[in-house]
C-alpha cells in the first residue's frame, strides 16, 4: 500500500491530491485565472492531509508536476516537495506535466496532443498515441496551418490545454478536435505517481530541478526619458 501526496502548479491551475495506490482520497483544486499557488498551495496540502485523517509521516512519497509550465508555478511546487520530502524523509516522484495532461482525456483510438500556452502563437506540446505512449519529444514551437499535418493526415488528432484554445483558428484541419476546460491536474498525476513508486522511479532530492524547455528571460524595463 502507498498513499502518496500529489502537487501540481505548473499552470494556472493550482492542484493537491492524496491518493492511496493510485485512488483520489481528496483533491483540492484553484484555477480562477490568476496564478495564486503561493497563497493556497499550502493550505490545500494541509487541508487534504487533514480530510484523509491521515498524519505526514504515513505519507509515502511525494509527486510534483516537473514541468515545463509557469517558471514560478513550477519554483513554488518543486519547493514545497522538497521540503516535505527533506521534513519527513520521503522519496521524492516527478512527474511530467504534458504525460499528465493527455491522461485528462481517454480515447479510442487517434492522437493526443497536450498544449500548453506559452507566448503569443507558441507552445510546449508533446505527442502521445491512444495508449498514452509519447511517440514525439516535448517541444517549444510556433503554431501555423502546417503543425502536426504529418498527424492529422491519417487520425483524429485531440488537442487539449490552454495552450490548444488560440489554435482553433490556425489549424483547420477535418480531423483536429480541439478539447476545452483541461488543464493539469493532480487528479491525473495520482495513477502515474504509484506506477512510478511501485518501480522506485524516484529523484535525488537535493539536485531535482523542474524541466523548463526554455530559459527564462527577464524582459528589462524601459527607461524612462528624462524630463528636462
Amino acid at each position: 500500500m502507498a498513499i502518496i501526496l500529489n502537487i501540481e502548479t505548473a499552470t494556472k491551475n493550482c492542484s493537491v491530491s492524496l491518493a492511496r495506490n493510485g485512488e483520489i482520497l481528496g483533491i483540492k483544486e484553484l484555477n480562477n485565472g490568476n496564478y495564486s499557488h503561493a497563497e493556497v498551495l499550502h493550505p490545500y496540502i494541509v487541508d487534504v492531509v487533514k480530510e484523509a485523517n491521515i498524519n505526514y509521516n504515513q505519507i509515502d512519497a511525494v509527486a510534483v508536476s516537473k514541468g515545463p509550465g509557469s517558471y514560478t508555478g513550477l519554483r513554488i511546487g518543486v519547493s514545497a516537495a522538497k521540503g516535505l520530502c527533506f521534513a519527513f524523509n520521503k522519496p521524492l516522484i516527478s512527474i511530467k506535466t504534458l504525460t499528465s495532461l493527455a491522461h485528462a482525456i481517454v480515447i479510442d483510438n487517434g492522437i493526443i496532443v497536450p498544449m500548453l500556452d506559452a507566448r503569443r502563437m507558441e507552445v510546449y506540446a508533446a505527442v502521445y498515441n491512444d495508449n498514452y505512449e509519447q511517440i514525439r519529444a516535448i517541444k517549444a514551437e510556433i503554431i501555423n496551418e502546417n503543425s502536426f499535418s504529418e498527424y492529422l493526415k491519417e487520425n483524429k488528432v485531440y488537442f487539449l490545454g490552454d495552450g490548444a484554445q488560440k489554435c482553433k483558428e490556425v489549424i483547420t484541419h477535418k480531423n483536429a478536435v480541439f478539447i476545452d476546460s483541461k488543464f493539469p491536474s493532480a487528479e491525473e498525476m495520482a495513477k502515474l505517481s504509484y506506477i512510478k513508486y511501485k518501480i522506485s522511479d524516484t529523484e535525488d532530492v537535493a539536485y531535482f530541478e523542474p524541466f523548463y524547455l526554455k530559459d527564462f528571460v527577464v524582459i528589462p524595463e524601459k527607461k524612462k526619458k528624462p524630463l528636462f
